[in-house]
């Protein structure tokens, strides 16, 4: 026997490549354990185990050697598990408790005193992923609810069906005006926001001679024109006057009128001419279509009243009390019923106007409209516009004393000047109308009224309107410096009116 056989069994190189551990190679042996950076020992030398096993066996293929290193591997997962304490989760599966904010409350005072407690933070493993999501702390809820240091809401004492109504609040001084509004103009603007200045034709008349005023003081800048610049110097003047006050109907007639002959100016005229052919024009306009419009209405209305007649009115219409003075002129014995309403009692110097001429006079309130009407033959008044549809818009309370009469079957007569006639159509006096303060509805000087205090009462609001409208039916005659006309005939006589 050769040497090879006396010394037993061949010992084969079981040997295999594994992959690469930092960048070192390792060989798995015959006996399944792995030999980290083959050919050397733990002090540098080459160890002879690197080709020969140290026990005999087969020889494994690679997916042997990789399927036992992989079982390895996972056996060492497993005891590093086990050595650290398992962790519990939550199912996920079972029904979650909705904790309440009380909930937290009660626990966070049930602790140490140390102050409110936080829930903790907990870790659910997401289904798919696998991942880890931590749920935020929730902060509770003091067990005790700190009462509100903010003031209390204040309380809107606006009408709602009118809150469109309500703008700016009127303005009662000349603070914050705009440095290019003339004095005159200011000094108008308070007067009409008073009352001082009240009633329409009063007010369109101001404001021409107010504007008059203006041109008379204007100097057309370099490199401007008249026309042009003349129309954007009035602008600010009609903003503080609507800052007083609403314009008037007639108001905006007649300042359309002025822009329109302003714009009609020759540029190359010169300046001091046309200046004073724009204050003549408004002189002839107020003459025209005021001073002998009046004039012409209460002539033609005053030979409607006879001797005998009871004549109602409500409030105070400068046009009824010239034709009420006219006819007494004339001779005519008759005998007036004034009606009045709060807060501005404008009839009462209507009523003192009629005793000092010397004629009869009875003053009523609208409560007593019906007791006062059996007596009346005839019922004229005032307007502060005729709608398109021939119904009437005036001071409040005309429209129940036209149903009133309509009712007791008195004829209602209007006067009232083209100038305050519109193309505009009103079915109501909700869409437009105009809001005065409400603390003129107060009884002034009475410290025990129950509307005194009104801001302060809950759930209280005072709506003071200016003006209703009263429909056409209720309405048997308008009378202009036109003629006698049905309340149908207004868009007529509108026309004719704006084409002159």
């Amino acid at each position: 026997m050769s040497a090879s056989e006396l010394q037993g069994p061949e010992i084969m190189s079981t040997e295999a490549a594994v992959p690469a551990e930092n960048g070192k190679p390792s060989v798995v042996l015959t006996n399944g354990t792995i030999e980290k950076n083959p050919g050397k020992s733990q002090n540098g030398q080459k160890d002879s185990r690197s080709t020969v096993g140290a026990t005999t066996g087969e020889r494994l293929s690679g997916a042997e050697l990789k399927k036992r290193a992989k079982a390895e591997k996972a056996a060492k997962r497993a005891q590093e598990k086990q050595a650290k304490p398992e962790e519990v989760l939550p199912d996920l599966r079972a029904p979650k408790k909705v904790e309440t904010l009380g909930d937290i409350g009660r626990r966070g005072s049930a602790g140490t005193g140390a102050g409110p407690l936080t829930t903790p933070s907990t870790k659910v493993h997401h289904k798919r992923t696998g991942s880890i999501q931590k749920s935020l702390p929730v902060r509770p809820l003091q067990p005790q609810a700190v009462a509100s240091t903010l003031p209390p809401k204040k309380e809107n004492k606006n009408v709602a069906l009118f809150a469109h109504l309500y703008g700016q609040p009127r303005r009662t001084t000349i603070a914050a005006a705009g440095k290019d509004v003339h004095p005159t103009v200011l000094a108008l603007g308070l007067q009409m926001s008073n009352y001082v200045i009240c009633g329409s034709n009063a007010r369109c008349v101001a404001t021409l001679l107010a504007f008059k005023r203006v041109i008379e003081t204007y100097t057309t800048p370099p490199h401007n024109s008249l026309p042009r610049h003349l129309t954007a110097h009035l602008s600010p003047q009609i903003e503080y006057l609507v800052s007083c006050r609403p314009l008037s109907v007639s108001m905006g007639n007649a300042i359309r009128w002025l822009k329109l002959e302003i714009n009609d100016v020759d540029p190359d005229t010169e300046e001091s001419k046309a200046k004073s052919s724009l204050c003549e024009a408004i002189d002839n306009f107020i003459r025209e279509r005021i001073t002998v419009a009046d004039q012409v209405i209460s002539t033609s209305a005053a030979e409607k009243i006879q001797d005998g007649d009871v004549i109602l009115t409500f409030a105070k219409s400068s046009i009824v009390q010239q034709t009420l003075f006219e006819a007494y002129r004339k001779g005519t014995r008759f005998r007036v019923i004034v009606v009045d309403s709060r807060p501005l009692f404008e009839g009462k110097n209507l009523a003192r106007a009629l005793v000092d001429l010397g004629l009869e006079v009875q003053y009523a309130l609208t409560h007593a409209i019906d007791h006062v009407m059996k007596d009346a033959t005839k019922v004229f008044l005032g307007a502060h516009a005729m709608m398109s549809n021939g119904r009437l818009y005036s001071r409040i309370g005309t429209a129940i004393v036209a149903m009133m009469a309509k009712e007791s079957d008195v004829p209602v007569i209007v006067c009232c000047e083209s100038i305050k006639f519109t193309d505009k159509v009103a079915l109501d006096s909700i869409v437009s109308n105009e809001v005065a303060p409400p603390d003129e509805l107060t009884i002034q000087g009475e410290g025990t009224t129950a509307l005194t205090a009104w801001r302060d009462a809950p759930h209280l609001q005072l709506l003071n309107l200016m003006y209703d409208v009263t429909p056409a039916e209720y309405i048997n005659m308008v009378v202009t410096e036109y003629g006698s006309l049905p309340p149908s005939s207004v868009p007529v006589v509108h026309r004719l009116s704006t084409n002159t």
